[in-house]
């Protein structure tokens, strides 16, 4: 009698047990707050420039880089993911992946998207237009550094090229780690920042 209590009482236990969540892999080289205030601080504050010019094109993104047989697209969706499965050509044909931005979950590749964490649009206007093509290929594909995450498409497209100060993600609880991401992508290229993005990103990090 003894025994068979346990078993049920092993079994109500686990049925309440909550479900483990699945978490976003984040990006590597993100900064401690302390860090990420202090790099802020050293950023250039200057309006942006003009579109002019600007094209999508003009950074080379996707690539495979040398000594590899994926993209990059692929690549992050593989380092995201969770239990991701890829075919021969590198494309993820099941997993799961969680987007920090909005909390949803997905399981098709599809429903993904990969964000530029500072939009190829917005570094043409703080800098990037005078940079090399070299220099923009590696800004489009860094793995590097916290430029690139797997995210909800929905929610990677309605964010577009905006910067913080006019967009930021639906999880109020993402905004200090989103912040540290901006500024330390921004400090690693030099590129500038508008007085109200400065003013965004501070009140951001102050959520940490």
């Amino acid at each position: 009698m003894k025994s068979t209590l346990l078993v049920l009482a092993s079994a109500v236990l686990a049925m309440a047990a909550p479900t483990p969540k699945l978490e976003a892999r984040a990006p590597p080289n993100i900064p401690s707050t302390s860090s990420a205030k202090s790099l802020l601080s050293g950023l250039t504050v200057a309006a942006q420039g003009p579109q002019t010019g600007y094209s999508r094109d003009l950074f080379p993104h996707w690539i495979t880089p040398s000594g590899t047989s994926c993209n990059t697209r692929e690549t992050v969706l593989k380092r995201d993911g969770t239990n991701v499965v890829t075919d021969a050509a590198c494309a993820s044909t099941s997993g799961s992946w969680y987007s920090p931005f909005d909390g949803a979950t997905w399981s098709a590749a599809s429903d993904v998207d990969i964000d530029h964490m500072v939009p190829l649009s917005n570094a043409w206007k703080s800098g990037a237009a005078n940079w090399s093509a070299s220099k923009r290929q590696q800004f489009a594909n860094d793995l590097t550094n916290p430029q690139l995450i797997a995210v909800t498409d929905d929610v990677n497209q309605a964010k577009g090229d905006k910067g913080p100060e006019a967009w930021k993600p639906p999880r109020t609880a993402y905004y200090c780690t989103y912040a540290k991401m901006w500024v330390k992508v921004k400090s690693v290229y030099g590129l500038t920042i508008t007085s109200s993005e400065k003013s965004a990103l501070t009140s951001m990090l102050n959520t940490c």
